[in-house]
């Protein structure tokens, strides 16, 4: 959820550092202090990715994964959630 904010707020400075006709006459660090919430959004997107958010977003798809490969050598399997799902055993003849 941190994550979708902060892409938002960096994309919606972004937007407003483009659009300002300022920022084509000025250098590039003083059209960044001039747009102190795209630059603030922006320090906070990078230090989050350095902090490894982009990790803990697809985890939880890999645990899933790596669970139901394990389970499949007993006949079960697991939603995204974690729930446990019972095949039917197979009919040995």
């Amino acid at each position: 959820m941190l994550l979708i904010v902060v892409s938002v707020c960096t994309a919606t400075g972004a937007w407003n550092w483009l659009i300002d006709p300022e920022t084509q006459k000025v250098s590039f660090f003083t059209s960044l202090w001039n747009h102190p919430f795209f630059t603030i959004s922006c320090i906070t997107l990078i230090g989050l990715f350095f902090a490894g958010i982009h990790k803990r977003v697809v985890a939880p798809s890999i645990i899933a994964a790596r669970c139901r490969t394990v389970l499949a050598e007993y006949n079960m399997s697991c939603d995204d959630t974690g729930k446990l799902i019972l095949k039917p055993r197979p009919h040995v003849q």
